[in-house]
């Protein structure tokens, strides 16, 4: 059987270790189509399982890598067929199954989504699971009935992928969105982007009060722990979070004030076992919604062997936007 070359994670005496290599064929796991990778992308998950500082990786060895477009090679599935162009977000990819990493994957059909007709593999990965995830946040805030009249939209970590999508979407629907980061000298990135506020990240830093002065009618939010409790706080009547990351930690200190005395929502955005539904309205929006000349602009590329440095970049907060990774 062929070799190919893939980012591999595997388990030492110290922690785990991640090495590009050469994998056997053989020893890809069980699907039903197999697709030839060429391109990837970088989320903070995958930071986190190829450096090891959290705990993403549930099987070894492991090809790292949540998100993949590429190119049917098989297919015993009936919806695909050699030749199609696909897209992955998540399943377990790079966590429990082995992931994107690598030029060739198999997987299951149905975590497969068919890649738009006006998009390219590389625009599919510029936008991959943090632009996704961008837009199952913003359509959860649409079905809350949130519309631009209503006022500004919050968006934390709007400098990183998440943010940077979720900017620019808010924008191109019209939304006054006001960024909140804790990189100010990113002010006329994310103004460029659509946001027409620069918020930062201390005002969101403080002990939450139970009820704070109103100030969004809704927002998205990459961060959690208190960031997203003072977001619900300032959150005015009737509005709504979407939580969609813990890059401030897992934990929540709110009070159920807002809730019961704003009527606010707070909205859980899972992008990994997303059913299948969502993730084709989320791919047929982005399709339409999203600015390609903004997402040129928030993208910079790489290849597997600069992953290692990608990795520790994006867990300390120094990547601007979203990175696409050239596979083979």
């Amino acid at each position: 059987m062929a070799t190919f070359k893939a980012m591999v994670i595997e388990k030492t005496d110290g922690g785990t270790k991640a090495a590009l290599t050469d994998f056997d064929e053989a020893n890809l796991m069980d699907g039903d189509v197999t697709v030839r990778v060429e391109y990837s992308t970088v989320n903070y998950k995958d930071g986190l399982a190829i450096t090891g500082k959290g705990p993403v990786v549930r099987r070894f060895p492991m090809i790292a890598g949540v998100d993949f477009a590429g190119t049917v090679e098989t297919s015993s599935h009936p919806n695909w067929k050699p030749g199609d162009k696909v897209i992955l977000n998540g399943w377990g990819c790079g966590e429990t199954h082995l992931g994107a990493y690598a030029e060739k994957a198999r997987v299951k059909g149905d975590w497969l989504v068919a890649l738009p007709s006006s998009m390219s593999m590389h625009d599919a990965m510029a936008i991959g699971t943090a632009g996704y995830t961008a837009m199952l946040a913003l359509m959860a805030l649409e079905r809350h009935g949130l519309t631009p009249e209503r006022g500004p939209i919050a968006v934390t970590g709007a400098a990183g992928g998440v943010g940077s999508v979720a900017v620019a979407i808010l924008a191109q629907r019209g939304f006054t969105v006001h960024a909140v980061t804790g990189r100010t000298e990113e002010a006329d990135y994310l103004k460029s982007l659509g946001a027409t506020e620069i918020v930062s990240r201390a005002e969101l830093a403080g002990t939450p009060r139970p009820l704070a002065k109103e100030r969004w009618a809704g927002a998205i939010d990459s961060v959690g722990s208190t960031t997203l409790a003072n977001l619900l706080s300032m959150s005015r009547y009737g509005g709504a979070v979407a939580a969609c990351g813990l890059a401030g930690g897992m934990d929540l200190p709110a009070t159920v004030a807002p809730f019961i005395l704003r009527g606010v929502c707070l909205y859980g955005i899972d992008s990994v076992m997303c059913p299948l539904p969502q993730r084709q309205e989320a791919w047929k929006r982005l399709e339409t919604d999203l600015d390609r000349r903004k997402l040129a602009q928030i993208t910079r590329d790489i290849g597997m062997a600069d992953l290692a440095e990608a990795a520790n970049a994006i867990l300390a907060g120094h990547v601007r936007g979203r990175i696409v990774v050239k596979i083979g």
